[in-house]
């Protein structure tokens, strides 16, 4: 049984990531503006169209880049069209414009593309086929979770380390009082509209990878469902969005895998619904089931991220040769798992044993010099200070 359902749980890891990072550009134009940007989802699907055209006549290590850049700009210009004028406009006209946007840009590609369906270009390493847990599946699936985590810690650093990120922060608690303090709102929400359309244009590259026809419409049903991660987690909220992408896509993929696949889709807008409806009583429910689940989380994400050395070391260390004889065939994945855990403790005994107290050794002296230093420098500023006032009073 688990084995059944074991594909469809790493293509809902795959698929949710990708719903997250459409979800975070959501979730960040929604926590400045206080609106959805409903041409999200057609910007993700012209990202996927530039690729097929950008790769028709240029090499992959220059398409790459140049369809990433091209994004960026597209969602700069719908913020410059649609949304900039309307700045001081009731927010009916707001959403009315933005869903203009949106079929201004499908009805662009259709007569680009003529409504045809395009194939989407293999992208090396992560298009190639790997094998996980005994499934056979696409690298893109490995991969995706990890390079949400990454984007979103660069992010959330982003927001919260740099001038830019500050800004943001401020226009995001209140619009008119950060431009009275001077901050240039227009460039913080162009940034915001372009820092989506970067996650956007990643997005892209992962969905496609794993389904690769491109049609004007197909950016629709991504771009909602993202929408509904970004609500499920708490809109306005980065990593509300990231756990709301995930859980979506992870229950999608394991309904397909019970065989009620023409109720996939459904699941998603009743989730819509049950969490409009009961939003504080959900988020007590899911926090009770986080904690019941997360010991089982966690011993999963250890033992996927344990199986990829120990394949290594069991591809080099038993090659085929070697695994004709029926004791060492059987020994392969023992002696692979023990050598892994014998690395892995060996480094921790080094970091607790070696590296820890001499960290524990170097603030301690450092606190203790602080703690010298104070008195001195307050002697000698109370010293300074009577000299001063000595020297002006003569």
């Amino acid at each position: 049984m688990a084995a059944k359902f074991l594909p469809y749980l790493l293509a809902g890891i795959s698929v949710g990531g990708q719903y997250a990072l459409i979800a975070i550009g959501y979730t960040m134009v929604y926590g400045i503006l206080r609106l959805i940007n409903f041409a999200h989802g057609d910007i993700f699907t012209v990202a996927g169209f530039l690729m097929v055209y950008a790769t028709a006549s240029l090499p992959l290590t220059i398409s790459i880049p140049l369809v990433v850049v091209a994004t960026v700009l597209l969602g700069i210009a719908v913020e410059k069209i649609a949304y900039k004028p309307l700045r001081t406009a009731p927010r009916m006209s707001v959403m009315i414009s933005a869903i203009g946007m949106s079929y201004l840009l499908q009805n662009s590609m259709w007569y680009v593309t003529g409504g045809l369906a395009k194939q989407y270009p293999a992208l090396p390493w992560i298009s190639d086929t790997v094998t996980v847990l005994g499934c056979q599946t696409k690298r893109v699936t490995v991969v995706t979770p990890f390079l949400v985590i990454v984007l979103v810690a660069a992010l959330v650093t982003l927001i919260q380390k740099t001038k830019i990120g500050m800004a943001m922060r401020a226009a995001s608690r209140d619009f008119e009082t950060a431009q009275l303090m001077g901050i240039k709102i227009n460039n913080v929400i162009s940034f915001t509209f372009a820092v989506g359309s970067f996650l956007a244009a990643i997005g892209s590259m992962m969905y496609f990878s794993n389904y690769t026809a491109v049609t004007p419409t197909v950016g629709a049903m991504p771009g909602l469902k993202a929408f509904v991660a970004a609500v499920f987690g708490g809109i306005g909220s980065i990593p509300g969005a990231v756990i709301g992408g995930f859980i979506i896509g992870i229950c999608e993929s394991l309904i397909k895998g019970a065989g009620a696949t023409t109720f996939s889709d459904a699941f998603t807008f009743a989730l819509l619904i049950v969490v409009l409806w009961k939003y504080e009583e959900v988020l007590e429910v899911l926090g009770y089931v986080g904690h019941l689940i997360f010991p089982f989380l966690l011993g999963g994400a250890i033992a996927f991220v344990l199986n990829v050395p120990m394949n290594f070391i069991e591809r080099h260390l038993f090659t085929e040769k070697v695994r004709k004889n029926k004791v060492s065939d059987k020994l392969a994945r023992p002696v692979s798992l023990s050598s892994v855990l014998c690395i892995v403790v060996g480094v921790l005994t080094v970091v607790i044993f070696g590296v820890v107290p001499q960290l524990v050794n170097t603030f301690g002296n450092l606190g203790q010099s602080i703690t010298q230093f104070i008195p001195h420098a307050q002697a000698w500023g109370e010293k300074r200070s009577f000299m001063e006032t000595r020297r002006l009073s003569n």
